[in-house]
């Protein structure tokens, strides 16, 4: 129309020239009585009139559409900076919403669609999840599952966004593809159940883009798939999900697209996601720069995901090591390691021993104690303050572990403090020497207080377990370890047809002892057993202190012969024992013992137990070790 408007101005402005160069010609060939050039150049002057005229209006509405061109332009960079502003909760950067933009706008290209329908294809691109405006946080931020109520309200975002967008006069359609961008081609879509080619066209290419950015991403609920694991999936939705020939034409243009991706990438100078680079670059791109505003915005709702997975895992009865791997997956999300370890911190002796570690160099750090003040783990521990960018491999507190070996070459240690007592430190590793900066310190440290309630958590949780499986005189496992214990040993032993034998001993005269030398001799004398026994055993057998001064004894795949083999050596080693009370005098210690083996003797603990007590008190009987209530003693 403007070309057309154009041309119309350059005719007239042709007939008024041709117009004047007619007249002059008769004017200079055939000259005229002077009454004929009036009207010439009356007609000529009213010809350039009307031209000027024509070009006065034609300027004021270049104007008025240039005008026009402004503000919709503003208009739309308005919505786009709210969209990406939006969208950049669950992205890592602005960079991904635009890599969809092209992917939509190339796919609708791609079926001839005509132009005005490509710009609303990539509009829709670009707004369709404007709709999570009404979806509460806590159900985009949730790690796991959806319940049935926050499925449903998540579902509602469709109908949402499409409501937001209607009213935008845009002018090519826009709300329509973000209603149905959540459709499925087998018609178990929301919000309207549409299926097959119902679903507009644009919608459908929206579905296939946004399916696979999603599971080609990090997102709150899943990890970044590989491209080639993601394609394959794309195939198998082909048909249930996603049209099948959107499938194919996409999966055909995916190669010329992403070597497009690779170059805008390489163009604004932005690396390949790596799990923590989002915050990286976060903290070093220039502050109020609308890409980093933005990637701030996704930084922190990243964050806000880690803080709500780390807070989930403290209402779970879960131990130290189970604790510290979802804690430890969920912040490599934020900030990436080469290793992480925690600290687990012994107040009333000052040092503090590694608890876990993941990682290089894993196994040389389980397990290192580190004194106050000693290193960067012990200084973080005594001050309360992190510690950063120290080299491990000098470092005195790990130096010695071996962590040179496995290239940690930087450090970030934080401690943790419940009530303001410190109880452990977390400490973080990375081969790139003076790789942690002030940013990750901050993040970790913001962090730090939810991973101090759950190891905290976790700590008492395995202190109450082995306290209620555990004789407190002794140490060795108590007489509720044992029965769950031997229901699993008799159970394994049915199912492979093997032998189990349960020993039970009793301490001959610790009651002469107690009323002798006093109840604490008696306690030391049923240790003395109790280490003896422990040590006499195989590291997969278990010796129990069933009350009093009574053990049991449960040995795995252990028969008659062997069973009786075991039940001298066990009296000998006791009667060994250079059992002292006060400075001179020196009391033989002994046990009766009686031996039930499964399933000769019996098929349950009980028929066991009451076999090997019978033929305890025979063996005690035939010891002839029943004396008096004075214990023979020796100076």
């Amino acid at each position: 129309m403007q070309m057309a408007k154009l041309t119309s101005g350059y005719s007239l402005l042709a007939i008024v020239a041709a117009t004047l160069a007619a007249g002059l010609a008769e004017v200079w060939l055939r000259p005229a009585p002077p009454f004929l050039y009036t009207p010439l150049l009356a007609s000529a002057l009213a010809l350039l009139f009307a031209f000027f005229v024509y070009e006065r209006d034609r300027s004021a509405e270049r104007r008025h559409e240039e005008d026009m061109q402004r503000s919709a332009a503003l208009q739309f960079s308005t919505i786009e900076a709210l969209a990406l502003a939006i969208d950049a909760r669950d992205r890592a950067s602005q960079s991904q919403v635009r890599r969809e933009q092209r992917h939509a706008a190339a796919l609708a290209r791609a079926f001839g669609m005509p132009d005005d329908e490509i710009e609303g294809v990539r509009i829709a691109a670009l707004l369709h999840d404007i709709g999570k405006l009404a979806v509460p946080d806590h159900i985009l931020s949730k790690p796991g599952a959806l319940t049935d109520d926050e499925r449903t309200r998540m579902r509602t975002h469709a109908a949402a966004g499409a409501g937001i967008i209607a009213s935008v006069p845009f002018p090519y359609p826009v709300a329509s593809l973000i209603g149905s961008h959540h459709e499925r081609w087998d018609g178990s879509g929301y919000p309207a159940g549409l299926r097959g080619a119902d679903i507009p066209l644009g919608a459908r290419i929206l579905s296939v883009v946004d399916y696979f950015a999603a599971i080609t991403s990090d997102r709150p609920f899943n990890r970044a798939m590989p491209v080639a694991e993601a394609i394959n999936v794309l195939w198998q939705e082909a048909g249930n999900a996603l049209d099948p020939d959107v499938v194919a034409r996409y999966v055909d243009l995916l190669p010329a697209l992403r070597e497009v991706d690779d170059e805008v990438r390489r163009a604004a100078g932005l690396a390949e996601h790596q799990p923590g680079a989002a915050w990286q670059s976060g903290a070093t791109a220039g502050r109020g720069e609308p890409g980093s505003l933005l990637d701030d915005i996704g930084v922190a709702n990243q964050e806000l995901c880690g803080l709500y997975e780390i807070a989930a895992t403290m209402g779970t009865s879960i131990g130290v090591t189970d604790s510290m791997s979802v804690i430890a997956s969920k912040l490599d999300r934020l900030v990436s390691f080469s290793t992480c370890a925690l600290f687990v911190y012994d107040t009333p002796n000052g040092v503090a021993r590694c608890r876990f570690a993941i990682g290089a160099g894993q196994q040389a750090l389980i397990n290192v104690t580190v004194r106050d003040g000693q290193g960067l783990i012990g200084t973080a521990i005594v001050s309360g303050l992190c510690a950063i960018d120290g080299d491990p491999a000098v470092d005195p507190a790990t130096a010695r572990s071996g962590v040179a070996e496995a290239g940690l070459k930087s450090a970030l240690v934080c401690p943790l403090t419940i009530g303001g007592a410190v109880t452990g430190a977390l400490a973080l590793y990375h081969t790139t020497p003076g790789y942690f900066t002030d940013a990750h310190r901050q993040l970790v440290l913001r962090i730090a207080g939810q991973v101090a309630a759950v190891i905290n958590n976790a700590v008492l949780f395995e202190q109450t377990r082995e306290d209620s499986v555990t004789d407190p005189l002794t140490g060795l496992p108590n007489t509720r370890f044992l029965f769950s214990h031997a229901g699993r040993e008799l159970a394994r032993a049915a199912r492979l047809n093997t032998s189990v034998t349960l020993l039970l001993m009793d301490l001959d005269n610790l009651k002469a002892i107690n009323d002798s030398f006093g109840h604490q001799a008696g306690n030391r004398a049923i240790c003395g057993v109790a280490a003896v026994l422990r040590g006499a055993i195989r590291p997969y057998d278990v010796c129990v202190r069933y009350g009093g001064d009574e053990f049991i004894v449960l040995l795995s795949d252990c028969g008659l012969d062997q069973a009786e083999a075991k039940r001298l050596e066990l009296q000998g080693a006791v009667e060994a024992i250079p059992f002292s009370v006060g400075e001179m005098m020196r009391v033989r210690l002994a046990i009766s013992a009686g031996a039930a083996v499964f399933p000769v003797d019996g098929d349950t603990y009980d028929a066991l137990l009451q076999v090997a007590d019978s033929r305890m008190y025979e063996d005690k009987a035939a010891r002839k070790r029943v004396k008096s209530a004075r214990p023979t003693t020796s100076a």
